[in-house]
């Protein structure tokens, strides 16, 4: 039992009634869970909150969310493995429960078509959203970042991007823009660096980006260190081409926020409603920040890592939480992300294998 009186629910800050009324709450922990969402909890740090409760309500709670960029997370992570096509309101309802309004979703779906990620297919009085070529290869792309079990291993060789002295100005921050999410480091104005990048795939993926023009501006190369004395040492580069301070500080907030949950959700999850709606929210803010960090992260081998580098706790953190969460996210997935015809999405087969080895 959750609370003994209604007393000790305002004590803990938890204020208003729902259909249910105080009395079935204080008999049904499971009601209270179900419906934490419709109270206004002022003591978020509470003992008895549980803490998936408190992350979930904290992140409701925030006056401004970039539904765009939750909804990219949601199609990464949900849609992409069951087809890659939904009907909108069925992902207006599955986000309403993190106190995202309808407008905001409708914008960013809006937004998401105009740039070439989805394609829309009425159906009726319906609506059906599929993931276009160009988003299904800009989600493959990341999920081979975020989804990845361990770290690349390096074969010594530094890959450069060598930039024409002639560029204009604003090509050249296009492109540090460009290639700084890829990963790069800047060496110098003009030259970007990276450990194992293919640069065959990075040219690629510049001309798909709408860069193709800036290519014959680009010089590819391939380095290797002679073991000369007293020259630059590799930890020495790394350090003066990206600020891994930040990135481990970012890093370590991951950690303290998601470990402490690993205790609430054991293998043995069961499917009631609250169980599997609380684990399909904290599995998309799971996978939504560590998307945030991985996507930030150059994803250096090892060997050109800091010792104790907090990054590789993340990812244990995360594919561990990851797994006890998904049993019980899928069965409220299989309930609730439909077509516009009505007929529910199931996973593929591959989803299966997605951090399974960790």
């Amino acid at each position: 039992m959750l609370f003994r009186s209604v007393g000790d629910a305002e004590r803990l800050g938890v204020h208003g009634s729902t259909s249910y009324g105080f009395e079935r709450i204080l008999n049904d922990t499971n009601i209270f869970v179900n419906t934490v969402f419709l109270y206004h909890i002022t003591d978020l740090s509470h003992p008895m909150i549980p803490r998936t409760l408190q992350h979930l309500k904290r992140f409701a709670q925030q006056e401004r969310v970039q539904a765009g960029s939750l909804i990219v997370t949601l199609l990464g992570d949900a849609i992409h493995p069951r087809g890659g096509t939904f009907w909108l309101g069925s992902l207006i309802q599955l986000l309403s429960d993190l106190s995202i309004n309808e407008r905001l979703i409708r914008t960013a779906i809006y937004r998401l078509v105009k740039d070439g990620w989805l394609t829309s297919e009425p159906m009726g009085r319906r609506t059906n959203y599929s993931l276009t070529s160009t988003g299904l290869s800009r989600i493959e792309q990341a999920s081979q970042r975020i989804y990845a079990m361990h770290s690349p291993t390096w074969d010594g060789h530094w890959r450069m991007l060598v930039l024409s002295p002639d560029m204009q100005t604003k090509d050249k921050e296009t492109l540090r823009k460009a290639l700084q999410w890829q990963g790069f480091g800047v060496w110098q104005s003009q030259m970007f660096i990276h450990p194992v990048a293919d640069l065959n795939e990075v040219m690629a993926s510049l001309h798909d980006e709408g860069h193709g023009h800036l290519l014959s501006h680009i010089w590819p190369l391939t380095s290797q260190t002679l073991p000369t004395k007293r020259s630059l040492a590799h930890h020495q580069v790394v350090t003066v081409a990206w600020d891994l301070k930040e990135l481990a500080k970012r890093y370590r907030a991951f950690v303290q926020t998601y470990e402490p949950l690993l205790k609430e959700w054991d293998p043995s999850t069961n499917d009631e409603p609250s169980r599997t709606q609380h684990a399909f929210l904290l599995r998309l803010l799971l996978i939504h920040d560590h998307r945030r960090l991985w996507l930030r992260d150059p994803l250096l081998p090892a060997d050109l890592l800091p010792d104790a580098w907090p990054g590789e706790t993340a990812r244990r953190v995360c594919h561990k939480l990851y797994l006890q969460l998904r049993e019980a996210s899928e069965i409220h997935l299989n309930q609730h992300l439909h077509l516009a015809d009505g007929n529910p999405t199931r996973s593929q087969k591959w989803f299966g294998q997605r951090f399974k080895k960790c």
